[in-house]
């Protein structure tokens, strides 16, 4: 009995050896260096690709997948999202969206719309916050310790702001209820702290919102957010249109630009030389009929429609590095958020955007954004396994993407069919 014993600790105490995936790629498709290559075998092991090359041998015993006839490219990446927040559409209230859902409902919609992506192709998500009291937090948690299946998730915590949140003219006998949203900081020391408290409860970016009130954040104070976060290793994303607070964002040297409807060519040009990022967020003009001004949030879709247009055709000639985010907060019958954030890829395309430069910056340019770009972002020995296929050329219509019926996670085959099926 003691030698049966001591044979079954020797079995438990052997590693068993990671499964190898083996994946026979049609075309593989690098939008960091604009290439393709044919007929390629990709190695999986433990999660991480382990080669890659049209002559690589395949291990006996691997699980080879069939992908052949398919295009294969790194996952997608939104780096502005709001996965919890579910808007009340047209003109209601900002507020109407979260005064009667408890953090816990929050995150329930947080983990199932980020389901949804991932299903979709979207490998990679930057949470930018309204997420009530760390909402994202635990729903990144729970996701990173194997609980629930789901896609990497850099979250944004409380958004920082001047007095208010993004509330409006809030009798004061209502209290100051947007602090479930937002961290009220209104001088440069509590800028500091509210950093410190979003870092403190997981926060992977810091975001500010700059020109929401007549109000805004001086140099001193913006630099104050961006000194504190960057110390800590950590980048900081603004939520701004243009003007005056624009300029401030540029100077104070923040990482991203979120939205910028109405920058200049004077102030993209700045955002180029300093290297800064424009999450763009290139609303279609049916979306913006259905979702208003968002309470007073956005200027009336017949004007911001043709000024987003406009600025992101700007951005692109003048060689702004600009990363794909959507900025759905909405629901419509019949379609998932992901089939809503595919309508971007329209407004992308009629401002001149190839392709390529989509999938670029959808990809590797999102990554480097994200500082993710040492682990994800490409398909490439030693990076993770995070990988889709399209049974067409993406190249030669970018709206296939909406097509993706192969999804890989960390080297777990999330979805291999068409959406919704096994």
């Amino acid at each position: 009995m003691k030698a049966l014993f001591a044979f079954v600790l020797l079995l438990v105490a052997i590693p068993v050896a990671a499964e190898t995936v083996a994946l026979r790629a049609g075309a593989v498709i690098d939008p960091a260096s604009g290439t393709i290559e044919r007929n390629q075998i990709i190695l999986v092991n433990d999660g991480m690709i382990t080669a890659i090359g049209a002559a690589v041998s395949i291990p006996a015993g691997s699980r080879v997948i069939d992908l052949s006839h398919e295009w294969v490219l790194p996952g997608l990446m939104d780096a502005h999202t709001h996965l919890t927040l579910t808007e009340v559409t047209g003109d209601a209230p900002f507020e109407s969206f979260y005064i009667k859902e408890s953090t816990t409902y929050r995150a329930m919609r947080g983990l199932h719309n980020a389901q949804t992506l991932l299903d979709a192709g979207f490998t990679t998500l930057r949470d930018i916050g309204n997420s009530g009291e760390y909402a994202m937090q635990d729903v990144r948690r729970a996701i990173e310790k194997g609980w629930f299946v789901g896609p990497t998730i850099i979250d944004a915590g409380k958004i920082i702001t001047p007095f208010g949140g993004q509330s409006h003219e809030i009798p004061p006998e209502q209290g100051s209820f947007w602090k479930y949203e937002y961290l009220d900081a209104d001088n440069a020391a509590e800028i500091r702290k509210a950093v410190r408290t979003n870092i403190y409860y997981g926060a992977g970016v810091i975001k500010l919102v700059l020109d929401n009130s007549p109000y805004h954040y001086s140099l001193e104070e913006v630099r104050a957010a961006v000194d504190e976060a960057h110390r800590a290793g950590f980048p900081v994303a603004v939520h701004v249109y243009g003007g005056e607070a624009a300029d401030t964002a540029i100077e104070a040297g923040v990482d991203s630009i979120e939205h910028g409807f109405f920058l200049t060519d004077t102030q993209l040009k700045k955002i180029h030389d300093k290297g800064i990022f424009l999450v763009s967020t290139d609303f279609p003009r049916a979306l913006l009929d259905v979702i208003g001004t968002s309470g007073g949030i956005f200027p009336p879709p017949e004007v911001l429609a043709p000024k987003i247009l406009d600025r992101l055709t700007r951005a692109h000639r003048l060689g702004v590095r600009i990363v794909y985010g959507s900025d759905i907060v909405m629901e419509r019958p019949g379609q998932t958020r992901a089939d809503l954030m595919f309508d971007y890829l329209a407004v992308w395309k009629q401002a001149g955007l190839s392709s390529m430069e989509t999938l670029k910056g959808m990809t590797s340019e999102a990554a480097q954004l994200l500082r993710v770009d040492g682990t994800r972002g490409r398909i490439a020995r030693g990076l993770a396994a995070d990988l889709i296929a399209v049974p067409a050329d993406p190249l030669a219509d970018i709206e296939v993407l909406r097509r993706v019926d192969f999804v890989m996670k960390n080297g777990r085959v999330v979805r291999q069919g068409v959406r919704g099926t096994p």
